[in-house]
């Protein structure tokens, strides 16, 4: 199927690796000009048709100048893809977990994505035109725990701007969906200081111990895996696609069978 993304510009924005690259790597091979941001670009060097913009979009002005870019080296923008995110596990919960640490995890799961959206809807406006899709996550609504609490809070905010969002700009042309998933195979569970890594430290016991526990405490997979990178990026690059155009304000949850209610 021809997701009709030829000549698009895209922007990715958290690009360097796991979903971020992944994403990036699906846009291109849909022909779209993918503009990709990271603090660090070396695994977007070689990438045809990929410009990559090395820019901390934890900063207020980041985000906003990662959209510049791309206007600047194409001339319109037709695809935000809002990325970029962290989780630090709480392991002290609640109390645990000071003002300081809660703003850190809006600034990088919501405020990163506000400010890219706030840029990005003003070109767009000239355009009469654009899709916006968000990496969410489960986090936002399904068994909410002290573990990911600003995390969580984060998530949720960012879902219910993009439905806010979609209704105010869906007359003028712009679409804004979620997409939230599962567990991923990713370093934020795989890698050091990752889920897996962090509670197996807190317990005394080995990584894969700590990740089959932590999955089977939220009730496990009914595929029996993690999802992988490329499948959120599937889903995404879908979203963006103007082939499935009157689709806004929506919510897709990619999670291997992990949430049981409907």
């Amino acid at each position: 199927m021809d997701l009709e993304l030829a000549g698009k510009v895209a922007v990715v924005t958290g690009a360097s690796k796991g979903i971020g690259l992944s994403i990036v790597r699906a846009l291109q091979s849909e022909g779209a000009l993918v503009v990709a941001g990271a603090r660090s670009t070396k695994n977007l060097e070689d990438l045809a048709g990929v410009t990559p913009v090395a820019v901390d979009l934890s900063t207020p002005e980041g985000p906003a100048q990662l959209i510049a870019r791309a206007v600047e080296l194409h001339g319109k923008l037709d695809v935000l893809v809002n990325n970029v995110g962290a989780v630090r596990l709480r392991l002290e919960g609640f109390m645990g977990t000071s003002d300081e640490e809660f703003a850190w995890g809006m600034n990088m799961n919501f405020f990163s994505a506000l400010r890219a959206m706030r840029a990005a809807i003003k070109q767009m406006l000239t355009q009469a035109s654009g899709s916006i899709v968000s990496v969410a996550s489960v986090n936002a609504f399904f068994q909410p725990d002290a573990g990911t609490i600003d995390y969580g809070a984060a998530k949720a905010a960012l879902v219910n701007l993009s439905k806010s969002l979609s209704q105010e700009f869906g007359p003028r042309g712009i679409r804004v969906n979620c997409v939230s998933p599962g567990p991923v195979v990713t370093d934020l569970w795989f890698g050091e200081g990752g889920v897996a890594d962090t509670v197996a430290k807190a317990t005394g016991s080995d990584a894969n111990s700590a990740r089959d526990k932590v999955v089977a405490s939220i009730g496990g997979f009914a595929t029996g895996r993690f999802t992988t990178p490329e499948e959120v990026a599937a889903l995404v690059v879908m979203l963006a696609s103007g082939r499935i155009a009157n689709v806004t304000g929506s919510e897709f949850v990619i999670d291997g069978g992990l949430i049981k209610t409907t």
